[in-house]
């Protein structure tokens, strides 16, 4: 694991000062699909699902891309919120990853449903939507991500 921690802080030194990491994690697999994520100081279980050969022991890479965008909007809302003096009561952030066709012609999108608990007027949801349409992992997902790939 601290080669491949070597070989990403080794790309890093070659990025430009205004460049840092905002996001770190390893996977290690010894068998099969399952694998052993850590990210900071957290340890979980990623695997696939049985009709890709998995075992479904934990969640597979597209419900943690959900997870994250679920997280990030349901976080943003709570701290906009929080700044407004709006209490927001229970706030419940679904996303759904849809597949549109197979092969060079599929196309995906993500719809994302967003409910609060607390009684709020038209404007402060309509506001609060708009700010859901400007969290940081939206943005990311819809600028794309270019990926640099080394060998370890």
């Amino acid at each position: 694991m601290s080669s491949r921690l070597g070989n990403l802080a080794s790309m890093a030194d070659n990025e430009t000062a205004a460049a840092k990491p905002i996001a770190m994690a390893t996977v290690t697999s010894s068998d099969g699909y399952r694998g052993e994520a850590r990210t900071g100081t957290h340890q979980f279980v990623v695997d696939e699902d049985p009709a890709a050969g998995g075992k479904d022991e934990g969640p597979n890479p597209y419900q943690l891309l959900m997870t994250a965008l679920c997280q990030c909007t349901s976080a943003t809302l709570r701290m906009y919120g929080d700044r407004k003096g709006w209490k927001l009561g229970e706030t419940r952030v679904e996303a759904r990853l849809v597949r549109i066709g197979d092969g060079p012609s599929k196309t995906e999108h993500v719809e994302r449903s967003i409910r609060f608990g607390a009684q709020l007027t038209e404007e402060q949801v309509d506001r609060l939507m708009e700010i859901a349409e400007r969290t940081p992992v939206t943005r990311t997902l819809r600028a794309g991500v270019a990926i640099d790939t080394v060998r370890g």
